[in-house]
């Protein structure tokens, strides 16, 4: 397949157009060593298996970072995350392949695995940066609201607003949640917040966003929490600015232990619940993550802060990784 992808870590071998996806440039994540990386692909169809059935060469699709056989255990309860596949044995990645297991999206060319339940055709109307997106970071970001079960009239607050806690913050808006709250310190991306449906934004240098998020709610605290980076400090004050019976949905990806402080977690009797999630794949996903940005509900393009060829990638990873320049997300076109 041909394509168009973002960047997806801080160093790599050559990638194909997408977004960069930092967790296996800073280890986080296992890959081979001379592994393609990238997980955040539009392409054409150049070539077809001969079992896939329903698609013809020179079709555009876009294929999720997280690609389900349709077949296995976990397929056949409903966890696409969580894929085994035909010939795979299920481990911490389940079905995260492109970059991981596989070669990712980060060259001319890729091959789609599982490509019956992967490809998601793209409608004529929309370009390529309207749905790269959807692929990863919005499919995460979503999940994140999706599996805290947020009601409509909810208040939310999500930590961190990188790409992935800015669809988290999106995808809070589309739910119908009553009153949003982004934070982070960037200005840029607490702009971008509110233009994807932030309420209130917390520059956390500048305030205490648990105080802040307590007196916003009556001292009760947030419905629902999100933590968007992975780290300790995000975690803990997920914890601590939930409500009592509330939920902390969990996006971030752990590179280093994490530990439940007692009184945050009401000492284990407080109802807390922790979820987390792995970004939901296949093409049915895709497609009603598509019928959001046809709508107009959606709109991530507006994410692209920089775009590059693919052979100036090695350009591309320090500034996005160093949020250098106003960055937000990359594009890179092969």
């Amino acid at each position: 397949m041909r394509q168009t992808n973002s960047p997806d870590t801080a160093k790599s071998q050559p990638p194909p157009t997408g977004a960069p996806a930092p967790h296996i440039g800073r280890g986080e994540s296992p890959g081979a060593r001379g592994r393609v990386v990238g997980q955040e692909p539009v392409g054409v169809i150049h070539e077809l298996g001969e079992a896939v059935r329903g698609y013809e060469v020179g079709e555009r699709v876009i294929v999720a970072a997280v690609t389900p056989c349709g077949a296995c255990y976990f397929c056949q309860r409903g966890d696409l995350s969580q894929c085994a596949g035909f010939e795979d044995q299920w481990g911490i990645i389940g079905g995260w392949r492109l970059g991981n297991s596989i070669d990712g999206v980060q060259a001319d060319f890729f091959r789609g695995p599982y490509a019956h339940a992967n490809l998601a055709k793209v409608p004529d109307a929309l370009s390529d940066e309207q749905v790269l997106f959807l692929t990863d970071i919005a499919t995460t970001g979503i999940s994140a609201i999706e599996t805290a079960d947020l009601r409509i009239g909810d208040t939310v607050v999500i930590f961190a607003q990188g790409p992935i806690g800015l669809c988290a913050t999106a995808g809070a808006s589309i739910r119908g949640a009553g009153l949003v709250v982004a934070v982070d310190a960037n200005h840029k991306r607490l702009d971008m917040a509110r233009t994807l449906g932030a309420d209130v934004v917390i520059d956390y240098t500048q305030e205490d966003p648990v105080a802040k998020v307590k007196a916003l709610t009556e001292g009760r605290g947030a419905d629902v929490a999100v933590e968007a980076l992975g780290i300790q400090e995000t975690f803990e004050n997920s914890l601590k600015s939930v409500r009592p019976g509330g939920v902390v949905s969990s996006l971030g990806v752990y590179g280093d232990r994490i530990t439940i402080p007692l009184e945050p977690f009401i000492f284990g009797i407080g109802d807390i619940d922790i979820r987390t999630t792995l970004c939901p794949g296949g093409k049915e996903r895709m497609r009603s993550l598509m019928a959001l940005v046809i709508s107009g509900r959606l709109r991530l393009d507006q994410l692209i802060t920089h775009r590059f060829d693919l052979d100036e990638i090695e350009e591309a990873y320090p500034l996005f990784s160093n949020q250098e320049d106003g960055v937000i997300k990359v594009a890179v076109s092969p």
